[in-house]
């Protein structure tokens, strides 16, 4: 995983207005919202002391538990209410609280500046409010103007300062994330994805359009956190092959199950509990395609991440073991008894000296499993996946 949100609507509401929700969705500006962490993590370091685990393919798999996620806020109702002029203190409150922060989160940690937080400040608003434009063409001759909110006005009050206090990450302020062409949910215990790891699904693109027939194959997103690689994939399958997505996290399993139902996708893709191969048995050597971002930082690097990282997301989803190649070495592991032959795999890394170090791996310890080995890089240039298919 790279390191570089309180009236909630039940999931099951969303599910019956899921088709409209969607439509209106597409049509909001804040699509074109771009991720303000992704250019703000700090590179980090590989140690090569390797402990290499044995493959599990259990027939253990476990049922997730009953939690229900939280509906990202602009999906939420409009049953709150603000005068035109409180909400403006509030926006000039908060305003005052960014540009407090200055560059000093920068200097801490590669943190947001205030520049940064002034953008989140409007995207904030943008999905508080029913109308935005009336806030934004407001005059001060409308300041007893009456406005619909998705939030209480004490609530934003609340949000904005655990964001730069505590600073909690803006996107589980907001309870969502834009990525790729999608708005996914997303809250505290699931991972936000990142921008680099889009390219996946672009690498899935290619791959198929090589070998059709691994469009109509069985693919795995392990690790799947929000849903995001596996939601991207089942739409670039369109009505060809299947998509299972595992996580060990009970929270990331609601959070990905909501994901695809909003997405109209859980005929096509199905999410299980378990750790990585744990509930994929039956499915041995007949995986047309595998792919995932998995936990690759060092495990004495967590506490130098940026504090909406290390603070806030979960430890789970970042630890990678010592040298931050537990995980990558047992997926490599893995692939080899879950690819049919001729299927596709690839890997989300920490930067170019993982990925050399997995290509040496399996092009030694595993030279009679895999062709094709690449190192391909990410939007910035950095060596970042490694993608190869099973002999």
């Amino acid at each position: 995983m790279y390191y570089s949100l309180q009236i909630v609507h039940t999931l099951a509401l969303f599910l019956v207005l899921g088709d409209n929700f969607l439509a209106d969705e597409m049509n909001l500006s804040i699509l074109a919202r771009a991720s303000s962490l992704s250019t703000v993590f700090a590179s980090r370091t590989l140690h090569r002391s390797i402990a290499c685990r044995p493959i599990s393919c259990s027939s253990v798999s476990y049922a997730p538990n009953s939690i229900n996620p939280k509906t990202p806020l602009f999906l939420r109702p409009p049953i709150f209410t603000a005068t035109l002029s409180d909400l403006q203190k509030w926006q000039n409150w908060a305003k005052s609280l960014a540009s407090s922060v200055g560059s000093s989160f920068t200097e801490s940690d590669n943190g947001p500046d205030s520049e940064i937080l002034h953008r989140e400040l409007n995207w904030l608003i943008e999905d508080a409010l029913e109308n935005p434009n009336s806030f934004q063409t407001r005059s001060e001759f409308e300041f007893d103007t009456v406005l619909q909110l998705r939030a209480d006005l004490g609530d934003l009050y609340a949000l904005w300062k655990q964001r730069i206090e505590t600073r909690r990450p803006f996107q589980y302020i907001v309870g969502c994330e834009h990525w790729r062409d999608l708005v996914l949910s997303v809250e505290e215990g699931v991972l936000i994805p990142r921008p680099e790891t889009e390219l996946m699904v672009d690498l899935v693109c290619d791959v198929i359009k090589e070998n059709v027939d691994l469009k109509g194959g069985l693919w795995v997103d392990l690790g799947t956190g929000s849903g995001a690689l596996a939601i991207g994939i089942g739409r670039v399958l369109g009505d060809d092959g299947s998509v299972i997505a595992v996580d060990v996290s009970p929270i990331a399993v609601q959070v990905a199950l909501f994901n695809v139902k909003r997405y109209n996708l859980q005929d096509k893709i199905s999410v299980k509990q378990g750790s990585w191969f744990d509930p994929l048995t039956e499915f041995k050597g007949r995986v047309a395609g595998l792919v995932s971002n998995p936990p690759y930082i060092p495990s004495g690097h967590i506490n130098g991440l940026q504090a909406e990282v290390g603070r806030h997301e979960p430890i789970l989803a970042l630890d990678g073991g010592e040298d931050g190649m537990s995980d990558l070495l047992h997926l490599c592991n893995g692939a080899a008894f879950m690819l049919q032959p001729g299927g596709f795999f690839a890997f989300e890394t920490n930067g170019e000296d993982q990925c050399k170090f997995l290509v040496d791996h399996m092009e030694s310890i595993q030279k009679n499993s895999f062709y094709d080995l690449k190192i391909v890089p990410d939007f910035a240039g950095i060596q970042r996946f490694v993608t190869g298919i099973r002999l």
